[in-house]
This record gives structure tokens, C-alpha cells and sequence, in this order.
């Protein structure tokens, strides 16, 4: 069973989604606040980051932002955050949320949602870490990409256990749920790393 003090949300900054992305974000934020979990995020005030963060400071509850200079903007970065951490690049930025956080969780978003995910799960298949991760799968987002894992297997560029690596729910308290029960597999690393 995990305890998470903190979990790190990747996640789209665009307004131009459904409803429901949106809806989800700011459920998933309330979750993290009722739970006591702190929030880390990018640090923006837009799209899904808005909601999350919204979600969390709205019910009580902490959010670490960590930015780099450029999105630092009075439009781009969330007000009122417990604290605001400023990155000079996007891998330093990337690597800060990765200390502070206990867990991972990807909610819909784009090209820079991507690059986290897989940054995340890439370190978690050769060991840098064994904290959980997890997709919130609303309305099916990630179905085309939980396809691709499926592919990925059978041509034999990742093992089933790496594909096991993604939890996934779209209900944000089954899916904290799910990662709380989490058991990372020393056994996936070791064979990937050709160790054992």
C-alpha cells in the first residue's frame, strides 16, 4: 500500500477542449485536496492545468508549481499557488517535478503531456525510480494510446510487464485507488537491463 505525500500531474493547458477534460481536472484536484495530497504541476493557470490546480486550492489543499521563465506570465501562471518554483529549462523543469513527487498521474493533453509521460515511464523501465503512474482515461483519451503499448509488446520493443506500468481509470478515485496498490517489479527491470 502507498501513502503519497505529493503527486506530479502532466496534463494540456489548452481551453479549446469538451467540457468534461475540464470537468475531470477539477475533480481529480478536489481528490488530491480531501486526500491531503499535495499538488506538483507546470504551474499553469490554463486548460486541464487551470482546473487541477483550481480543484486543489479551491478545497483546502497545497500546489507546487514549477515553470520555466518563459511561460512565467501573468496570463500562463496560476495565481495564489503555496509556491511557484521557477526552472531554467524544460529537462531541469521536468527533473524538479520528479524529485518532489511520490507518484505520477497523466491526465488528456497534448505533445508536451506526451513528452512527460513517456520521459517518466522510460526512467521507470530502467530503474531511476519505482513510483506509480497513472492515465485518468477520460471519455477514452488514452484508449488509442494504451493500443499502441499493445503494439508496441507484440513487435517486441517492450515487455508485458512495462505495458503494466500504466494504470489506468477514468474515475479519479478508483484510479488513486489503483496506484496505491501499486507494486513496482525490480523482475522488469532487471530483464530489460539484461541484469538478471
Amino acid at each position: 500500500m502507498n501513502n503519497f505525500n505529493s503527486i506530479c500531474v502532466f496534463c494540456g493547458s489548452s481551453d479549446a477542449v469538451h467540457a468534461d477534460y475540464l470537468l475531470a481536472a477539477r475533480q481529480m484536484g478536489k481528490l488530491l485536496a480531501k486526500k491531503n495530497i499535495r499538488l506538483i504541476y507546470g504551474g499553469g493557470k490554463t486548460g486541464l492545468m487551470g482546473a487541477v490546480s483550481t480543484g486543489v486550492m479551491e478545497n483546502g489543499g497545497e500546489a507546487i508549481g514549477v515553470i520555466i521563465p518563459s511561460m512565467n506570465t501573468e496570463f500562463l501562471a496560476q495565481d495564489n499557488l503555496a509556491r511557484m518554483e521557477v526552472e531554467p529549462t524544460m529537462h531541469a523543469r521536468k527533473a524538479r517535478m520528479h524529485v518532489l513527487a511520490d507518484a505520477f498521474i497523466a491526465l488528456p493533453g497534448g505533445f508536451g503531456t506526451l513528452d512527460e509521460l513517456f520521459e517518466t515511464l522510460t526512467w521507470k523501465q530502467i530503474g531511476e525510480h519505482d513510483k506509480p503512474i497513472g492515465l485518468l482515461d477520460v471519455r477514452g483519451y488514452y484508449q488509442p494510446l494504451l493500443k499502441m503499448t499493445e503494439h508496441f509488446e507484440k513487435e517486441g520493443f517492450i515487455f508485458s510487464e512495462h505495458r503494466e506500468f500504466l494504470l489506468h481509470d477514468a474515475d479519479p478515485a478508483a484510479l488513486l485507488e489503483a496506484m496505491s496498490n501499486h507494486n513496482h517489479s525490480d523482475d522488469a527491470v532487471q530483464r530489460w537491463m539484461r541484469q538478471g
